[in-house]
Formats: structure tokens, sequence, C-alpha cells
């Protein structure tokens, strides 16, 4: 099974980055084929083009490798913190720029842009790991878990994904190092339980 990785985190050593290693030592263990993006590490462009928003236009090459791997993936995990109930702005214009027309969802013929599209990306299952410094009852109650909203209905739904699970760890500023361990098994059993062997 192929699975793209993307991670969107700024500090080198952060938890998001342990997450995302426990990630990719599961998926290799499981002896899956992993396609790895640290957006930050790459120094990725979020910034759209306007000559890249038709379905038609011509892709940079590293872009279409992101493209490529995406609509070739069987499974997806994302990883990052949550920021003001957003991903932060770096993941935020990979999705803009690699979650595109052609390549994740198109419009049927004679639909103009605005009905339900069809998704094309062939995934069967993606996943979002979350970081967050507000305890889970509040991001629910106060603020609607917008990231819930982002990742299920206006993405991965939207691109023909049913299979979502979403999983946020926190809160990380007061979190221990044994509760920091044991977030990390969790990673590593919610990764075996959707991407076995």
């Amino acid at each position: 099974m192929k699975v793209s990785v993307i991670l969107a985190h700024p500090r080198m050593g952060s938890f998001n980055h342990a997450i995302a290693n426990t990630v990719l030592n599961t998926l290799r263990e499981n002896r899956h084929e992993v396609y790895y993006y640290d957006l930050y590490a790459e120094n990725f462009n979020p910034v759209l083009p306007v000559e890249e928003i038709p379905k038609d236009a011509l892709i940079p090459l590293d872009i279409l490798t992101h493209c490529n791997e995406i609509a070739g993936a069987d499974g997806i995990v994302i990883v990052h913190p949550n920021w003001w109930g957003q991903p932060p702005a770096i993941l935020k214009g990979w999705i803009d720029r690699v979650i595109r027309p052609g390549v994740a969802y198109e419009f049927l013929e004679g639909d103009s842009g605005e009905g339900v599209p069809d998704g094309l990306l062939k995934a069967k299952t993606a996943i979002v790991f979350n970081t967050a410094d507000t305890p889970e009852e509040r991001e629910k109650q106060v603020f609607g878990d917008p990231l819930e909203s982002i990742w299920k209905a206006c993405i991965f739904d939207f691109c023909g994904i049913k299979n979502f699970h979403r999983k946020t760890y926190g809160v990380m500023v007061t979190s221990s190092l044994e509760q920091r361990q044991s977030w990390l098994r969790d990673v590593k059993k919610i990764i075996e339980r959707y991407f076995p062997k």
C-alpha cells in the first residue's frame, strides 16, 4: 500500500515530528511504501499563483510530483498543530496547490462548478493527527471543532475519501513526558489499525 505522509510544523524536534516519525516507522514496519514530505524542511512555497488555478494549468515540477503522489496514494496521513482552529499557512497552501481540480476532484460534465464534485483521490483512508493547547471539550463547545469540518467535510469528503479519522493530542503545553509517550503509543495503534500488514 502507498501512503502519503505530510508534516507541517516549523520546529525540528517538535512533538509533531515525533508523531510523524512514529507514523513513518509503523508504516514501514508494516511494509507499506511511504511518500513523506516535511513541508517546512523542504521550504514548500504555499502561495498559489493565479496561473496555477485553471484545471489545465502548467504546474511546476515540484508541485506536479506532490500531485502525482497524492493522486496515487492508497492512504493519506496529515500531521500538524492546531493554530487558530486551522492548519498552519504552509499546509493550507499545500492544499491550495496540490488538492486541485483534475487531481483530487472534478465537476461533472455540464456542471459549471456550483454542484457536488466527483472525488478523484483513490485513497480509501485519511488520518489527521493534531496537537493543541486547547482542551478538547473547549475546542468542541466554544469553537465547534473547525479542524474536523475542514478536514472531513471540506477536503476529504469533497475528494471522495469517506474513511476518515482525526485525533488531537493535548494539552501540549502542560503535558508530561509520560503523557507524550502514551500518545505516541496511541499513534502507533491507530496506524496499525487503519494500515495493517
